[in-house]
């Protein structure tokens, strides 16, 4: 008789990292119902396999960053020769993180000096953490729907659930009410709102922290006119406005959403995007505010990394950038996603499916619910999660991977062809007609994750 899974099996391995690890997983946005024996094995272009054999055609990619593809073959030669001639020493500079600086300079319309750090969620802090030095002030203001990292002054009001929103709905317990009282939360794309806020406010208002797109609760299209006070009401009160550009960043454009917008903040932050994947971010923008960092020496806000400006990892962004500048990177996905978008559409509109099928160039999701393209995290609690959660759980059966989580949007890559598209919107109709015959998925606990913290 058996005593258990093959140890090497995905239910095997997954059964020795509960043992280990707590719930298996070393980040809770890894921990989905459905997928808890998942145990990836190799990854490579638009596909990923299984410790179990299996082959998926993946538009979830790491939550996005790799708009090359999994192991983009320029990427990974340029950081493994960079790793077999130069180690991390931890003082001094190389000409590599020279050379990136200053191309992040040349193609983000905010940045005059920029700093490496590891993540975006660092990228963020630095980004607060800078705001309070430069002002003296105590408030940042986030929105409703957006996700900036970890830290404490952000973790609250991502995914909420109905009766939290309009009140302060932290992500996690640990959290001191005095860091969440000097957060204010205000709805996306409402510029009254903004403007009220300032009113009442601005004069302790530090910093105004947003992702221009909201893509952690899908894909919330910002009005240009919000946009527009938002730079018009920080400018006034002297309060640093803070483009979240680490999910924007590249994906949509090499100048992210300020460029493809026109309005310019004080300090952006970038994420793993800058590097295919690799594990780099990147606070950027204007000198004043840059020159406050203690990088200068005697300057008043701390800045420090061990692996800050990593040798292989800003190889790989140079050679990611070196591609996006050089190849039809952004032309190859923006029409991919614009045929996966109106392929979805006109699927659901023959199913008689209520669906709203959005994103932007490479970026897609499908919120089932009737009605207009959502623009504020309000209107996405219409949202069928039943549906949403459920085909995308039946789509793991057509060999196909779109992240079974509440409100979380896809991604083409460059890896990405027509034919994966065809494949995808063959088996979106299967699975959804096989969802619609059941009903709707039954058991999702734990389907939504960035809710509120319960103790």
């Amino acid at each position: 008789m058996s005593s258990g899974p093959d140890a090497t099996s995905g239910a095997g391995i997954a059964a020795r990292a509960r043992k280990v690890v707590p719930g298996g997983v070393n980040s809770g946005q890894r921990s989905v119902p459905g997928l808890a024996d998942l145990v990836v094995t190799a990854t490579g272009g638009a596909r990923f396999r299984t410790a179990d054999g299996r082959e998926y055609v993946d538009f979830h990619a790491a939550f996005g960053p790799p708009l090359l593809g999994h192991n983009d073959p320029d990427v990974a030669r340029a950081s493994a020769e960079a790793g077999a001639t130069l180690g991390h020493m931890g003082v001094g500079t190389t000409e590599g993180e020279v050379q990136l600086a200053e191309q992040l300079a040349e193609l983000i319309p905010s940045v005059e000096k920029a700093l490496l750090t590891s993540t975006g969620s660092e990228a963020t802090f630095h980004a607060l953490r800078v705001s309070r030095a430069a002002t003296g002030r105590r408030l940042v203001v986030k929105f409703q729907g957006c996700y900036h990292g970890w830290h404490d002054s952000v973790s609250l009001n991502v995914i909420s659930a109905p009766e939290k929103v309009g009140g302060h709905d932290p992500i996690s317990t640990g959290i001191l009410p005095e860091v969440l009282d000097a957060t204010l939360v205000l709805p996306f794309n409402d510029s009254d709102a903004v403007r009220r806020a300032f009113a009442e406010h601005g004069h302790d208002i530090a910093a105004v922290i947003v992702e221009p797109v909201p893509h952690n609760v899908g894909a919330l299209l910002p009005y240009q006119e919000f946009l527009t006070t938002l730079r018009e009401e920080t400018t006034k009160a002297g309060s640093v406005l803070v483009f979240d550009e680490v999910i924007t960043g590249f994906r949509h454009d090499l100048g992210g959403w300020q460029a493809l917008s026109g309005v310019t903040p004080d300090l952006t932050t970038l994420g793993k995007a800058i590097a295919n994947g690799a594990p780099v971010g990147a606070i950027g923008g204007r000198a004043d505010l840059m020159d406050l960092f203690s990088t200068r020496p005697g300057a008043p806000a701390f800045f420090a990394g061990t692996y800050n400006g990593h040798p292989s990892v800003v190889a790989a962004a140079l050679a990611t950038l070196r591609k996006l500048r050089e190849e039809p990177v952004h032309e190859h996905v923006y029409r991919l996603g614009a045929r996966v978008r109106e392929g979805l559409q006109a699927l659901y509109a023959r199913l008689g499916v209520p669906a709203v099928v959005t994103g932007h160039g490479s970026v897609f999701v499908t919120y089932f619910m009737p009605g207009d393209t959502p623009r504020s995290y309000g209107d996405l609690l219409a949202n069928d999660a039943s549906l949403f959660v459920g085909y995308r759980r039946r789509l793991l059966d057509h060999g196909l991977f779109e992240l079974p989580l509440n409100l979380k949007r896809s991604h083409i890559s460059y890896a990405h062809t027509d034919a994966d598209v065809d494949r995808l919107i063959e088996g979106t109709e299967a699975a959804v007609t096989a969802v619609l015959a059941e009903g709707g998925a039954r058991d999702l606990e734990n389907a939504s994750t960035m809710g509120g913290a319960t103790r």
